[in-house]
């Protein structure tokens, strides 16, 4: 059965004034991918980020998630960002940062079932025994975990997660990508860290002004037992067919 496509980009090119930072991308996600976007510092990959949440507009071609335009279909989108970038001042607990992820345009209230859908997700991130502590009591790893269970509690199809693992240590990244795995959600993982080749993703979109999409990737090797350097995996990769 052939899968559904869930993010079409065509044709899509941006420039911040004379700097062309996309050109001409194209990529096609499908229901069920875990895709990762890597590429250098400067190569465009937080532009294509803000182009699939609709923060910026292309200036060239279309986005479109589930056949709708960005803007309407925001709702089938959980964002998960860096937590270097969040208000760690907030006087709030790490229960009212989960319900956050059920406000919608208009909404006043909590109900019953936004709480209960928010108690589901911090057990499912495994952090119900910190939902009354402040976020900013928390590990690198923790706060990741909270900002995560936040996103699911939108009930997304998709999830876009922009270095879910920076500033973690070792052990904390290990973890992450461990509750990753587990979700059923469509997943776009962006990173500089190419490490994130190993944590179960079938696709790799390499931007660096244009974007080069290696298929079927397996790097389903145990860094235990073996070695595997990065320079190996850059290799590995280059082997394998790709699209642009």
């Amino acid at each position: 059965m052939k899968k559904q496509v869930v993010i079409s980009v065509r044709d899509v090119s941006f420039s911040y004034g004379s700097h062309e930072v996309l050109k001409d991308i194209n990529l096609e996600v499908f229901e069920g991918d875990y895709i990762a976007v890597i590429g250098p510092n400067g190569g465009g990959k937080t532009t294509f980020t803000k182009l699939l949440l609709g923060l910026l507009q292309p200036q060239k071609g279309t986005i479109r998630i589930f056949g709708k335009p960005v803007l309407e279909a925001r709702t089938e989108i959980g964002y998960l960002p860096q937590y270097i970038n969040f208000n760690m001042d907030m006087p709030l607990t790490v229960f009212d940062i989960v319900l956050q992820g059920r406000l919608r345009p208009g909404k006043l209230f909590y109900s019953k079932e936004d709480k209960a859908i928010a108690a589901k997700q911090l057990e499912k991130m495994k952090i119900t025994h910190l939902q009354n502590r402040k976020i900013k009591e928390l590990s690198g790893g923790q706060r990741q975990r909270v900002l995560l269970a936040r996103a699911l509690a939108k009930e997304p199809k998709i999830l876009i997660l922009d270095e879910p693992t920076a500033s973690i240590d070792p052990e904390g990244q290990k973890e992450i990508y461990a509750l990753l795995k587990e979700l059923d959600q469509t997943k776009i993982i962006v990173s500089h860290d190419i490490q994130v080749l190993f944590e179960g993703v079938n696709r790799v979109a390499h931007i660096n002004k244009t974007l080069y999409l290696h298929e079927d990737i397996d790097t389903s090797i145990d860094r235990n037992t073996e070695h595997f350097c990065e320079l190996e995996l850059l290799e590995y990769i280059k082997g394998h067919r790709c699209s642009n």
